[in-house]
């Protein structure tokens, strides 16, 4: 049996644990690829809402197998509390696998995360804090901590100690901070080891060996295509490969194991964070959407900028990801609208683009050039087919299908579980 991946087509917050949730009955392993608790999903199932950063969303369905990659890092005290929440509200965490070649987030991690983006000042990122940069450049530098050093306490320690002989070093002399006490770590990571053992587990052959077995893997990654640490607004991105291409390598199975890639599109375009955003509405309509839409942050709280869709990023999603079918989410959010902008292409200083400029200079100066699209009155929300959909809306799918290049499979039309429009099976 193949795999799938499920991607973020834009600057991530797509609503991809929709999408896995919608998948759920038909999967039997969610395997989150990248990324670390910098992300995160958001399920509605009933009056219950879930929260989650750094599970996969599988671990909401009773007979799904959910996994943590080999491409995450993982920050154990968060992954425990949030495990404590979910069993709180009567949700098991008893199926989770980790990989053991996943990295840890430490605390020399977080630490220099904060402190480095504070001195940046306007310059800064926009990153979370949360240490998952400087995780993933000790992963690169070869000098980071993995989960299966939690199960032998001797290299621990002493990679512990190794990575903090320097990090003390930069937080003291060059931050003026506080260094941090080897021994107090060990002994918050060998606590942490006690509960994280029965999870670790060698995921890459388990994966393997499902796939040889017949079940249906989907691979989940966090953030959207254009915080790529390659193929995104460099700097303005994130550490890890959310795009489909770094599905293989965080979850340890081979590129002919995939025969369905599904992009997440919002029916508009939010990011969060420093980066350019040439769609971005700065006046009340971007606040209308802003509200309208609930574009906060699921983990951070923050408010998402928001603004037109924009085929040239839906585009470019496409072709770097081999995208063969979307998932187009919070259509519901444009009801009430007369005509609906959507950016077709860019104009960087007279000159027309129709694809992402080559240069981040270009990208930075890009204006959008609009196309409005008649809007529609009618409440979608309890829309069961596509038919149901007002003929505006469903021009407006039909428009913006032809625009990215894949077609529009499933269509999100509320918040809940059951608020999708199923245009054609995604498995």
């Amino acid at each position: 049996m193949p795999a799938a991946v499920l991607v973020g087509a834009q600057w991530g917050d797509e609503g991809k644990g929709k999408a896995t949730d919608l998948l759920g009955g038909d999967v039997d392993y969610v395997v989150r690829y990248q990324g670390g608790n910098n992300a995160g999903h958001t399920v509605v199932i009933g009056d219950q809402k879930y929260a989650l950063h750094l599970l996969p969303t599988g671990i909401l369905s009773p007979d799904v197998v959910p996994v943590i990659g080999n491409g995450v890092v993982i920050d154990p005290g968060v992954l425990l509390s949030e495990i404590d929440g979910l069993a709180a509200r009567g949700i098991s965490a008893e199926r989770l696998l980790i990989s053991s070649n996943a990295h840890l987030i430490m605390p020399h991690h977080k630490a220099l995360d904060k402190v480095t983006e504070r001195y940046l000042g306007k310059a800064r990122i926009g990153t979370t804090g949360r240490g998952i940069g400087p995780a993933y450049g000790d992963k690169i530098a070869r000098m980071g901590v993995r989960v299966q050093d939690l199960l032998d306490p001797g290299i621990l320690a002493k990679k512990i100690e190794v990575a903090l002989g320097e990090k003390n070093q930069v937080l003291t002399k060059v931050y003026n901070r506080r260094g941090i006490e080897p021994a107090a770590v060990l002994e918050e990571y060998l606590a942490y080891a006690e509960r994280l053992k029965p999870h670790i587990a060698d995921t890459s052959l388990v994966l393997s060996k499902a796939l040889d077995e017949g079940k249906f893997v989907l691979l989940e990654g966090g953030q959207g295509t254009l915080l790529d640490i390659d193929h995104g607004t460099y700097p303005f991105v994130t550490s890890s490969s959310p795009t489909s291409g770094g599905a293989c390598a965080g979850a340890g199975i081979p590129p002919n194991r995939l025969t369905k890639i599904i992009g997440i599109l919002k029916a508009y375009t939010t990011r969060v964070g420093s980066g350019p955003f040439p769609t971005e509405l700065t006046d009340e309509v971007g606040e209308w959407l802003r509200q309208t839409g609930g574009e906060y942050g699921v983990t951070t709280g923050r408010n998402r900028r928001c603004g037109w869709f924009d085929a040239v990023i839906a585009r470019y999603a496409t072709r770097i990801n081999g995208i063969t079918d979307y998932f187009l989410t919070k259509l519901d959010v444009l009801s009430g609208l007369e005509r609906i902008p959507v950016c077709v292409a860019y104009d960087v200083d007279g000159v027309r683009h129709d694809e992402i400029p080559m240069t981040q200079t270009d990208f930075h100066h890009a204006v959008p050039v609009y196309e409005e699209l008649p809007g529609w009155q009618e409440d979608i929300t309890s829309a069961k087919s596509f038919d149901d959909l007002p003929p505006n809306a469903q021009a407006y799918v039909r428009a913006l299908e032809e625009m990215s290049g894949a077609p529009i499979s499933a269509i999100g039309v509320g918040p809940g579980r059951d608020q999708t429009v199923v245009v054609r099976s995604l498995v």
